[in-house]
């Protein structure tokens, strides 16, 4: 099997990438910008033609499409979370139409959720900002297209490599610079949204199912950890682990990106009933791997 990942050296695409290469017989060419990759593509550049000839000479059975952007203007996000998809989609039309796609999207799509009622994937999509927004927009792309595709709508992904772009990672980075001293102080904005955290190896292990399961799946499923947390939660347990002994101080201010969404939490059954798929990391794993993965040997 020849499986094509595109954004393969990012954070959720390294991990995809670590689990595809230990199946049997499988064949892995990584695409994005990188100069160590098998195929240059940009997504956010490439012409649909261009990209369908990339296409046709790779050959691939499967796409997992692990390109985004979290963060930059309006006019990024939409080039790369809303563009690329499309473009992708129009290119494996031309060039490789038996294929499966395998896109991971995002659970910002569905907007500020119901506290204590865990969303499905019928339920009405309502991103707050243009992250969610042009994430909704490369799902749309993805499912309307007529190919053999599924889109993972995933959680808050946790674990080992967290980028300093999120917030795990950008608060295990505050932990390692202020060190043990208990004068240390941590200031932070508001940590009382809930958030769905998901271990970012059972992410990857949702790709790989998605990408290998036979037949046809459900357009859309939800990849998470199934319980809301609240953040203020995650920043104590990574504290704890960094022998943290200074002070935390919240501001009312929270992110761009997330501050009108309190409370989100996503159903998970779906992806069990098609992809035999349950989270095997707890959060408390996650942020171990997470916290023991940025040490200094």
């Amino acid at each position: 099997m020849r499986i094509l990942v595109l954004g393969f050296t990012g954070y959720l695409g390294t991990h995809v990438v670590e689990r595809l290469r230990a199946l049997p017989g499988a064949l892995v060419l990584g695409g994005g910008r990188s100069a160590v990759a098998d195929l240059d593509v940009d997504l956010a550049r490439v012409r649909p033609e261009q990209l369908a000839k990339v296409l046709a000479s790779a050959a691939p059975d499967t796409v997992i499409n692990c390109a985004g952007a979290t963060g930059g203007d309006a006019v990024t996000l939409a080039e790369v979370n809303a563009r690329g998809p499309a473009v992708l989609c129009a290119a494996l039309r031309e060039a490789a139409p038996a294929a499966r796609l395998v896109h991971l999207g995002s659970a910002a799509e569905y907007g500020p959720g119901t506290p204590g009622t865990p969303v499905t994937e019928s339920a009405a999509t309502h991103p707050v900002g243009p992250y969610g927004a042009t994430k909704l927009a490369g799902t749309v792309a993805v499912t309307a297209s007529g190919l053999d595709a599924v889109v993972l709508r995933v959680g808050n992904p946790v674990g080992p490599g967290a980028p300093p772009s999120g917030l795990p990672g950008r608060i295990a980075a505050l932990l390692r610079e202020s060190g043990p001293r208990p004068e240390a102080v941590l200031r932070l904005g508001d940590l009382s949204a809930h958030r769905d955290f998901v271990d970012v190896r059972d992410v990857a292990r949702a790709a790989v199912l998605a990408a290998t399961a036979p037949g046809p799946l459900p357009p859309v499923l939800n990849i998470g950890g199934g319980r809301a947390v609240p953040v203020r939660d995650l920043v104590r347990g990574l504290a704890g682990l960094a022998g943290f002994r200074g002070r935390i101080e919240e501001t009312t201010a929270g992110s761009a990106r997330s501050a009108p969404v309190s409370w989100q939490c996503s159903d998970i059954a779906a992806a069990e009933r098609s992809l035999g798929w349950r989270p095997a990391h707890t959060l408390d794993d996650a942020l171990a791997a997470l916290w023991e993965g940025g040490r200094t040997p």
